[in-house]
C-alpha cells in the first residue's frame, strides 16, 4: 500500500495583534493546507497554532474561520489531524475535538510512524526551565485558575492575552542561536536516548524556537526544529524514507 506522507508545521501565531499581516497569513496556510488535502496521510500542528484562544463552555473566540475550515475539509478527506498545546494556544479544550476531529494533546507523543520512532512535542516543557517559566506554565494549566479567569468577561481577558502574548514573543526572540551541543532541545533529546535505551528515538521534532533546525546526534538520532509561519512559512515532510524541512511557496503570488 502506498504510504501517505506526514506533514509538521508550528507556530503559526494566527490572530497575532503585533503582527500586521495576520490576515494574510491565515490565507497562506489555508493556502498549503488545501494544497496538501489529496496527499497527506496526517498533518501534526506542533503548537503555537494560535497566538491566543479561550475556549468557554458555549462561546468560542471569533476569528480563523478560513483556517478552522481548511482543517475540517482536511478531516473530511480522512487525514488525521493532531494538534499540540503550545504556551500561547495552552487553552484548547473540546470545541475542535469534537466539531472537526482534531486529536488534542497537552504535552508530548512518542509515536511510529512508517517504521521510525518520533518524539513530538512543541518545545516549551522541555528540559530545565526557569523558575519563573515553570510558575507562570503551572497557573495557566490548573483548571482552578482556569475557572477562574472564565468568570472574568472577554472584553477583559482578550485584550490582556493578547498583549501577554506580545510580551512573550519578545522574550522568545532573545533565545541564543541553536547548538547542537548545548540547546536545551538537543540536550533533552540525548538525555532521552540515555534514559531510555530500549525506547530510541528516530526524530525528536519540536516548535517554539522559531528556527529552521535538522541536526544528527551522535547516536544517529535527528533534531528537527519546525521553523515558524512569521518569517519562515516552513513545514515538516516525512515520506517514510527521509525527513525534510521546506518553505511553502504560494501560487497565487
Amino acid at each position: 500500500m502506498c504510504q501517505k506522507p506526514i506533514y509538521f508545521i508550528s507556530d503559526l501565531h494566527l490572530g497575532s495583534t503585533y503582527d500586521p499581516n495576520s490576515r494574510q497569513r491565515e490565507r497562506l496556510v489555508t493556502e498549503f493546507l488545501e494544497s496538501i488535502a489529496d496527499t497527506a496521510g496526517t498533518i501534526y500542528l506542533v503548537g503555537d497554532i494560535l497566538d491566543y484562544w479561550y475556549e468557554y463552555r458555549t462561546v468560542v473566540p471569533r476569528g480563523y474561520v478560513r483556517f478552522f475550515g481548511a482543517l475540517a475539509a482536511l478531516a473530511d478527506k480522512g487525514v488525521k489531524i493532531t494538534w499540540f498545546i503550545g504556551n500561547h494556544d495552552i487553552w484548547l479544550f473540546d470545541y475542535l475535538r469534537d466539531e472537526i476531529g482534531i486529536e488534542i494533546i497537552d504535552g508530548q507523543l512518542v509515536t511510529e510512524i512508517y517504521g521510525k520512532r518520533f518524539l513530538i512535542s512543541h518545545g516549551d516543557g522541555v528540559g530545565k526551565l526557569p523558575r519563573g517559566f515553570r510558575f507562570i506554565r503551572s497557573v495557566f494549566r490548573n483548571r482552578v485558575c482556569q475557572r477562574l479567569y472564565a468568570s472574568i468577561h472577554p472584553r477583559w481577558t482578550i485584550p490582556f492575552a493578547l498583549k501577554w502574548s506580545s510580551h512573550s514573543r519578545s522574550n522568545e526572540k532573545a533565545l541564543p542561536p541553536f547548538d547542537i551541543s548545548s540547546d536545551p532541545l538537543a540536550e533533552y533529546a540525548r538525555e532521552w536516548q540515555t534514559k531510555h535505551p530500549h525506547e530510541h528515538i528516530d526524530y525528536f521534532v519540536f516548535g517554539h524556537r522559531h528556527i529552521m533546525v535538522d541536526r544528527e546526534l551522535d547516536d544517529g538520532a535527528k533534531v528537527i526544529i519546525l521553523g515558524d509561519w512569521l518569517k519562515h512559512f516552513s513545514y515538516g515532510y516525512y515520506d517514510g524514507e527521509n525527513f525534510s524541512l521546506h518553505h511553502f511557496k504560494s501560487k497565487m503570488q
